[in-house]
Parts: structure tokens; C-alpha cells; sequence
């Protein structure tokens, strides 16, 4: 059955097919949301832009934080999107009401988001050396040189939560995977004959077990660790081999996740100028679609001869309806012939992906509970480098460490936008009022007396300003704690613009990310 039946917008399905349009209409999914899709009846859906939920971005080391939309005409709203085991999540983002095109070229300008990250009633620095998982359940495999990567197994020592357990399917799975990039991963023969095949166009030839995937990297690093997780996820559901760009720093960021052999692209790959494709790729496999160059309505496996030997696939903020078709079913058993796809995205794509009926009971073994995706993704895939690795634990056992309580606020501004009293007050009414950080006594009243030791939180707050640090920081000096609890509160960078493609700016980037989110 044909499954282009159903709604290209809210989940990234495809619409039927129409004359070629430019604008997209695709939007992220909230935790619960792609769980739900997990195993999705097709259905149609009318475009609403009234409904203002999206999620901007999941973090790695623990369930996803819910980002909301409020209009830039009227006050940020406000909202808890969960609590659950300790963890409460508030979160503002101001934009415009109109197309989510709009609001993916950069019409946000502010995004909160709170993460508790400790409850527990004594500091635990870190565990003893017997006492951790350091493979996280069989997810991440044994025998690194751990002398290349410190975080890789030094990090559970600093989890007090070990997190959600991989299921024994995904666990088989990255076994193979890995098994898969040695055997026809870089410095291979099977890699060597694939390159011959891409430099030749011709699909006919060469290694048809080994195909590959190569993601691009752009954009800022958030996205970066987004694309690199979704493309890994298609990776996995379709037996690729996993590659990156190494543009953006990506090998000096993050370890190699593959034990071997490398995820990075090395340098010659045959399509010298793939960093620059884009929507109008003649490559892109909605422009092939488009142009009738491949036709996704033939019965059964196109001949070989007749295929492309590479495609690129566009699913970034701007990809087209006919880029869109990528997520039906037809369109992956066409795909699944092109020995080389490479992938631009700079958003998280998993969802759309589970639309396709192929995918879904190979996907129901791997993440039995399917919001936790990107948590085992990201655990498996990104491991600071030990540069960034040696910032995380500095700054975290100066400043961090003795709390009994952590707490993260990420504030990201956009653009030269004015500081906001309006804002830090919406940030500490939230925060207070559920209980993540201690109300202030006014003037008239009397701060509570401790017996024995005080309680202390810690506050991290991220941020290309300083301006909001500074204020909470004064407001718990200047006025004492209603609960009697010590506060302090930190912020290891600000860097004021954010800088695309610095190395500098995106190392304490990925170091506070990682402060932030960890347990």
C-alpha cells in the first residue's frame, strides 16, 4: 500500500504530491510526541500555525527538555512542560506566530530552559572506581585505549543517575554497527573499492554489502550533535556505513565513538565540493524526483544499472515537499539501491523517519520505550575530546561538585537583543515557585537558622551574556534564602555573539553544554 496519502508538516511525513514547492513546512516533535509516533497510523492532518509547541533540541544525557512557543507581540508565556524524578523543565521561547519557516531562519530571539540536575541530600563528587558502569549497560563496548578518550568511561563515575538501560537488541545492534564501519569503514578495501565506484558514477560495480552515509556538518554545534544522532539513527535502521564531515572541528570536539576505525570522512572523498550542496543540489533526491531522473511508482527493485551511484538528501529548515518523500516507504526501497547518500539536516529527524512503516518494528526492538532515543544515541555518540573533557571536570569539581543541589538554566539569546528585567523576572518566578531554586525573604523578614550543616545549590547558568548571571548572583547575596539554603550561582563563558566556526567558542560550547545536562 502507498503511503502518500499522509500530511507533509507536523511530523515531516510527505503530502500527496503537488507542483513543486519551496517552502517547508516541517516542525520537531516534544519527547512525548515521538513516542506516540512510534507507531503511527497515516492519517491526514490540516496545517495549523495556531498550535505554537516545538521542540528545539534534546540534550544527551537525559530525557528530552520540551522548548515551548510563545508571540513576540505579547509577553513570553511560560509554562513546566514535566517533573519527573527530581527534574522540572520550564522553558520560554519568543517568536513570530506566522511560518515556521520564518521561525527556523531566526525570528527567536530568546530561549529558556531549566534543568535540575541533582536532589540528592549529600554532594556525591564522584563515585569510587568499583562502584560504576562505566559501559552504561553494554551500551558503549570495551577494550578504547582509554588514554584517547577520558570521557568515554570516566563519565559515569560523575553520573549519581546512571540513566535509562539499553535494550539487549540495541546493544546486539552497535555491535554490528561497529563490526560493519572496521570491515568497510576508511583504510579499507571495500571502502577504497566504494571510492572508485563514486569517482567512475557508475552503481553497477564494486562492494554492494558495504553502503555508506555521510553527514554534513554545519550550522552551530547544537545542531551539529542533532543531525549527527539522526543521521546515525537512519545509519543503523539501514546497514550504512556512519560518516561525518570533519568541518567544524568535529574530530577535535568529540571522540571516536567507533572502536578500529574512524567516523570522520577522510580527506580526497571523490565529491570535492559536497560541504556547498544544497536545495539545488541536481543531485538532491527531490530534484531527481522532480526532474523524473528516479521514479519512486516502479513495482518492485530498480536494476542497478539505472541507479545513481550517490544522492544527496536535503532535509534542512528549507527542504521542499518533493525533498520531503524521503520519509515514505516507496522512497526508502528506492534508496536503499544508492550506494552513497549524503545528508543535510539541521534538525532532528528521528520522527519522521518512524513514519515509515519499514522502519517501525526494527525500531520497537531497539528503543522499546521510544523516548529515549536520542538519550542512548547521544551516550553512544559523543564523548568530549580530552581538551573539552579536562574543562568539564575543572569546572566542575571548582565549582559544582560540593552542591547538594545543581541546577542549569540555559538563557540563548539571539541577535543584539537588549537585556531583560521583564525576562529574569519570568526566569526566577518560574524557578521559584516550583521549588527549583529557594524564594528570597523580603526585608521584613527573618532568615531561618540552620542547625548542622547548610544545604547549598548550585547554579549554572549558560549563556552568550552575562548580564542574568550577574543579577541572580547579586539577588542571592544581597538577600538571604527563605529556605536557609546557601546558593551560588557560575558561568564559566560568555561570549556575548555567537561564533560559528571557532574553535574556541564551540569547545565552551560543548564543555557547558555538558555541564548543564549531566546528572
Amino acid at each position: 500500500m502507498r503511503q502518500r496519502e499522509s500530511k507533509m508538516g507536523v511530523d515531516g511525513a510527505a503530502t500527496p504530491r503537488k507542483e513543486h514547492q519551496h517552502s517547508a513546512a516541517g516542525r520537531w516533535l516534544d519527547a512525548e510526541a515521538a513516542a506516540a509516533l512510534a507507531f503511527p497510523p497515516r492519517t491526514k492532518r490540516p496545517r495549523s500555525w495556531a498550535v505554537n509547541v516545538v521542540l528545539v533540541a534534546f540534550f544527551m544525557t537525559v530525557p528530552p527538555i520540551v522548548f515551548l512557543l510563545g508571540a513576540r507581540t505579547s509577553a513570553p508565556a511560560v509554562w513546566i512542560s514535566s517533573l519527573r524524578s527530581g527534574r522540572i523543565n520550564c522553558s520560554f521561547v519568543v517568536a513570530t506566530t506566522s511560518d515556521w519557516m520564518q521561525f527556523t531562519a531566526g525570528s527567536i530571539f530568546l530561549t529558556i530552559s531549566f534543568v535540575l540536575t541533582g536532589w540528592s541530600d549529600g554532594s556525591v563528587q564522584r563515585w569510587s572506581a568499583g562502584s560504576f558502569d562505566k559501559l552504561l549497560g553494554g551500551l558503549l563496548a570495551d577494550g578504547f585505549d582509554e588514554r584517547s578518550c577520558h570521557s568515554r568511561y570516566q563519565s559515569a563515575m560523575y553520573r549519581r543517575n546512571p540513566g535509562k538501560k539499553p535494550s539487549p537488541y540495541l546493544v546486539s545492534k552497535l555491535r554490528q554497527q561497529e563490526a560493519l564501519q572496521r570491515r568497510c569503514g576508511p583504510g579499507t578495501v571495500a571502502y577504497s573499492t566504494a571510492l572508485e565506484l563514486l569517482r567512475s558514477g557508475k552503481s553497477d560495480i564494486g562492494s554492494p554489502d558495504c553502503k555508506y552515509l555521510v553527514s554534513i556538518s554545519y550550522s552551530g554545534l547544537g545542531n551539529r550533535i542533532l543531525a549527527a544522532a539522526a543521521a546515525f539513527m537512519y545509519a543503523l535502521l539501514t546497514d550504512r556505513v556512519f560518516l561525518v564531515d570533519p568541518s567544524n572541528e568535529m574530530g577535535e570536539l568529540f571522540c571516536e565513538p567507533f572502536p578500529g576505525t574512524t567516523w570522520l570522512l577522510p580527506p580526497g572523498f571523490p565529491l570535492t565540493s559536497y560541504t556547498n550542496f544544497s536545495i539545488d543540489t541536481t543531485e538532491s533526491y527531490g530534484n531527481m524526483l522532480k526532474n523524473k531522473v528516479l521514479r519512486n511508482d516502479v513495482v518492485g527493485d530498480v536494476p542497478a544499472p539505472q541507479m545513481p551511484v550517490f544522492a544527496y538528501i536535503h532535509l534542512n529548515h528549507d527542504a521542499t515537499q518533493d525533498d520531503k518523500f524521503f520519509y515514505c516507504d516507496e522512497d526508502q526501497r528506492l534508496l536503499r539501491n544508492v550506494p552513497w547518500l549524503v545528508m543535510r539536516t539541521d534538525n532532528y529527524i528521528v520522527p519522521g523517519m518512524l513514519l515509515d512503516a519499514g522502519f517501525q518494528e526494527e525500531f520497537a526492538r531497539l528503543f522499546p520505550e521510544p523516548d529515549t532515543v536520542f538519550h542512548h544515541l547521544g551516550r553512544y555518540l559523543f564523548h568530549p575530546s580530552n581538551h573539552v573533557w579536562g574543562l568539564i571536570t575543572r569546572y566542575y569539581d571548582a565549582y559544582l561538585a560540593a552542591a547538594q543541589r545543581r541546577v542549569g538554566i540555559q538563557v540563548r539569546v539571539f541577535g543584539e537583543q537588549p537585556d531583560s528585567p521583564e525576562l529574569l523576572q519570568q526566569i526566577t518566578k518560574c524557578t521559584q515557585s516550583h521549588g527549583v531554586i529557594p524564594e528570597l525573604l523580603t526585608g521584613t523578614d527573618d532568615p531561618v537558622m540552620s542547625v548542622g550543616r547548610r544545604h547549598s545549590t548550585a547554579v549554572l547558568v549558560t549563556s552568550l551574556k552575562s548580564w542574568y548571571s550577574e543579577k541572580l548572583k547579586s539577588m542571592y547575596w544581597e538577600q538571604a534564602a527563605a529556605t536557609g539554603d546557601a546558593v551560588s550561582v557560575h558561568q564559566p563563558s560568555h561570549e556575548e555573539f555567537q561564533q560559528f566556526g571557532a574553535k574556541s567558542h564551540d569547545t565552551k560550547a560543548w564543555a557547558e553544554i555538558y555541564l548543564a545536562v549531566r546528572r
